[in-house]
Parts: structure tokens; sequence; C-alpha cells
């Protein structure tokens, strides 16, 4: 019987076939397509390949775990959602024909193909290897310069070194945030590859499928309690008791990904002195929440009303522990040291100074009374900042959206100077 619908999507042709998926057209929904899992498992490029019943499911939920994660974090991909057990909503890509490696130690392949390096090797910062999707010859390696020189033009975007270096450090990153979510449940993140696609806008996006088959993971970071498809490879016979130890390892990586689940155990309270200061310090919670952080705000002085603003600052430290004050006062400012005299967590001045008397406001924020070690900051965004990378120390998903941050500022940058670049005769 042929599937013709899948969760109220009607299914159009099938835009392409692999080993283990199929890609729909959805004529109803133009610019998105049906990735749809099959209960297949194989390895050396097709050589080696078994039927497995309920992998499709399993592959489908994992993919959708690790997306959930990524999007969450910020990545750009061309994930959407899930839909049914089998299948998911993805954007409309592309696809650029190179396979992005990152690898944290030296095991597998590259052992063969660099003789002399002993197993376990730690790269830091992580290997990275591209290769080229060709079956035919089981997927070169290639350098960067042969990517290049490729000259790939999909979408209207030609693929020259600008890209390659946004796809290398969007890499790294995705490596970087899985190999941190990983770590909260003490299985170590050994290497993986992923793949890049072209959107209609003709952004670069993260796209197809990460599952187990796409790395390695060895919880308590031991390789002998392996959990991924590298069991299946190593086998010489397949036995159906074999496929079955393959499935169970499979469901195990699944329900770990579903207990990853960022935190929300931290708050950051805005202490305002007046409520004159309430423009500012809504600058402040906007980019807090913009990485992704808890945060309220509240007015009390340290100079008017001290015995309050204590109540408010012991109010908190009494049911959080990842606790964060900023404080904003202007003209002398007593909040952020009275707080930070008070209290051990963390205290940030972001006074909100004037142009016409910057100098002689924010001098009382910087010159504090000895033994005390509130850092003082001018602008709003780096108040949020601030007090994100002190959180990110114990919060993936906090410490995630500072990177992606930084790859975006990165990214922006790289398209910026393309569209200026070049030699402008007089």
């Amino acid at each position: 019987m042929t599937t013709t619908s899948i969760d109220g999507y009607k299914l159009g042709t099938v835009l392409i076939e692999g080993k283990t998926k199929l890609v729909y057209d959805l004529p109803e929904h133009p610019g998105l397509c049906l990735l749809l899992s099959k209960d297949r498992i194989t390895a050396g490029d097709g050589v080696k390949a078994h039927d497995l019943a309920g992998k499709a499911e399993i592959s489908n939920t994992t993919n959708g775990q690790v997306f959930r994660l990524l999007n969450e974090a910020g990545i750009r991909t061309a994930y959407v959602k899930c839909c049914g057990a089998k299948a998911f909503i993805s954007r409309k890509c592309d696809m650029i024909p190179i396979e992005w490696v990152t690898r944290r130690l030296a095991t597998g392949s590259f052992l063969k193909r660099n003789v002399g390096v002993p197993e376990g090797y730690r790269f830091s910062p992580p290997k990275q290897e591209t290769f080229f999707k060709d079956d035919a010859n089981h997927d070169p390696q290639w350098s960067e310069e042969q990517i290049i020189s490729a000259k790939f033009e999909l979408n209207g975007l030609s693929i020259g070194q600008d890209e390659v270096d946004i796809m290398r450090r969007t890499t790294l990153l995705v490596f970087d945030i899985l190999e941190r979510a990983w770590q909260t449940k003490n299985c170590a993140l050994i290497d993986m590859k992923v793949e890049f696609g072209i959107d209609a806008d003709g952004n670069i996006v993260l796209a197809d499928i990460i599952d187990s088959d796409s790395w390695r993971l060895w919880p308590a970071g031991d390789k002998r309690l392996m959990v991924d498809k590298q069991v299946y490879r190593n086998l010489t016979s397949v036995t159906s008791s074999d496929l079955d130890t393959v499935k169970r390892n499979f469901i195990w990586v699944s329900e770990q990904l579903a207990d990853i689940v960022p935190r929300k155990d931290h708050l950051v309270v805005v202490l305002m002195g007046s409520a004159s200061d309430t423009s500012h310090s809504e600058k402040i919670a906007t980019s807090c929440r913009s990485l992704g952080l808890n945060v309220e705000l509240r007015v009390s002085s340290a100079h008017k009303g001290p015995e309050e603003t204590l109540r408010i600052v012991r109010e908190y430290e009494s049911v959080m522990n990842n606790l964060i004050f900023v404080a904003v006062a202007g003209r002398s400012n007593g909040l952020g040291p009275v707080v930070s005299g008070s209290t051990n967590y963390p205290v940030i001045n972001c006074p909100p100074v004037k142009s016409d008397n910057m100098q002689v406001d924010v001098w009382s924020s910087l010159n504090l009374p000895s033994g005390l070690g509130c850092a003082t900051v001018l602008y709003p965004e780096a108040a949020a900042l601030h007090a994100a990378t002190i959180l990110g120390l114990g919060n993936f998903m906090i410490w995630s959206k500072l990177r992606v941050k930084g790859l975006n500022n990165f990214i922006t940058l790289k398209k910026a100077d393309k569209e200026l670049r070049g030699v402008r005769s007089a």
C-alpha cells in the first residue's frame, strides 16, 4: 500500500531516496518537504545492510530531540517540526555534497589515515575534516581548497571561502553544544558528522538528519560502553540478537536525550534605585531574555530605604541558588556596593548615566570600598551578557546561546564584507 499522507500532510513526489530515508515534496506547503526514515541500518556505503524494525521511529525521535536543542540555542537549521512517528518537516534546501566531521578524540578511520597517532589522542580544539559525498568512491576526504575549487552553486549561492568559513565555525559550535549537552548525562561525544544546505533565501542552514548514525558516544568516556552505530559496524556477522543490542543502544540514546532539558533554576534581579530608571532596566531585561535568562525588575533605594533593599535581597537568597543582582542607580550609586557588601551572589552595576554627567556619575560605581567585588558596565546589553557568562558556567544552554550570538556576529560581518569588498577604480 502506497502512503499518500502523513499526519495530515499530503505527500508529493519523492525528491530523494537514500539508504535510510525518503524525502517527499509537499505540494500543499511550498518551501517545505518531509523526511521519512526507514527501518533500515547500513554501514560501509551500504555494503552491510539490515532491516531493523523500529529504527525509523527511534531515529526520527532522536533527530527531533537533537534539533530541539540546536534550535533553542539559536543555530540556523532546516528542521521545522516532527510529523508522525517516523517523519519530520524541513525547509527545502539544496544540499551541499560535503560531510563535515568533528573529532574530540582520535579513533576509527582517523587512525588508519594518520598512522602513529594513538587512539584516544585528544584534539583541542576539536579536529575538523571534510569528505565529498560519493558512495562509489567511498566518500573521499577533501581539503578546504578542493571544496572552494569545486565552485558549487546552490540556490543562487556560490560556495567560496566565506561560505566554507561559516560552515567550519558552525560545525564546531554544533559539536561544542552537543558535547556539553551530553556531558550533563556523563556521556562523551567522541566525534560526529553534519551536513549543510542552502535554503530558498540563500542562507546556509544545518540540514539532513542527526541521529545515532551520525556520531560516536561513549558513556563515562569508556569506549567499551559505546552506544552508537559503531557497534553495528564492528560486527563481522550479524545475528538477530546483535540487532536487538544495537536497537537497545539506540533507544537508550533517545531516552537520554529526552531527559536533557535545559534548567531554568536561575534568576537575574534588576534592582533600580528609582522608577525613573525603568526604561534603562527594561533594556537590560530584554537583553537578558534574548539570552534565555529569567529576569525580574524591582525598585528599591539603598540610600532612602536600606532595610527594604536588604529585605529584598534576602527574599531572593532564600529561594534561588543561581542568582545575580544588577544594580541600576544613577548619581551616587550606593545600591550596587551595599548589595555587594551584603550578599555572596554576583552584583553587576549598570548605572543609567547620561552623556552630560557620565564621568561624575559612573565614578561612584567604579571607585568601590575595599572588600567589594561588584563589576560595572555602562550598557544594558553588556549587563545581560556579563550575567549570562556567569550563569553559563553551569548551564549549557545559556552558554550555547552566548556562543551562537558570537557565531551570528561572525556571519553578519562575513556577509557585509562580501558585499562591499572589491577594488574600485579611481
